[in-house]
């Protein structure tokens, strides 16, 4: 059988990929995703006192950790498995992709598997943002410094 033979048979036997639906679950998670941390939000600023300048870190922290939970789980693989990139794209697919490294080195000991494991991802991630947050904050202490912008 020729390679043409075999794509022929493929595209006869593969059945259509429900763009479309997939597109709507996607939206649909995302977005429950971020109104339960819309909903956080509104729990730190009611009954704790955060402002809203200051919630969102601790809704970031609270749904990375929601997320690292139900990865641990096995509840997140599902979630996944069924919604695609909207269960990935809000900061909770960074939470699920930490700990699911950190699970598959777990056979090779704490230190060279979990630890390795769970910074090849989020060792990057962390040096990009701290990285870009130090030049931000460079450009804008020049920029304050000349009198372009204020504090």
């Amino acid at each position: 059988m020729d390679p043409q033979q075999y794509q022929q048979i493929e595209q006869q036997n593969t059945p259509p990929t429900p763009y479309l639906k997939n597109a709507l679950k996607a939206f649909l998670v995302g977005g429950i995703i971020c109104a339960i941390g819309q909903a956080i939000t509104y729990l730190y600023i009611i009954f704790f006192d955060f402002t809203d300048k200051t919630a969102g870190n601790a809704t970031v922290a609270t749904m990375v950790f929601i997320a690292m939970v139900l990865t641990g789980l096995g509840l997140y693989r599902k979630l996944g498995a069924f919604a695609g990139a909207g269960s990935a794209v809000p900061v909770t697919g960074f939470g699920n992709a930490v700990v699911s490294a950190a699970i598959e080195g777990r056979t090779e000991g704490w230190v060279l598997g979990v630890g390795s494991n769970m910074f090849k991802l989020a060792g990057s991630v962390i040096l990009f943002g701290v990285g870009s947050a130090f030049f931000i904050a460079l450009i804008k202490l020049i920029l304050v410094s000349m009198g372009v912008v204020k504090w």
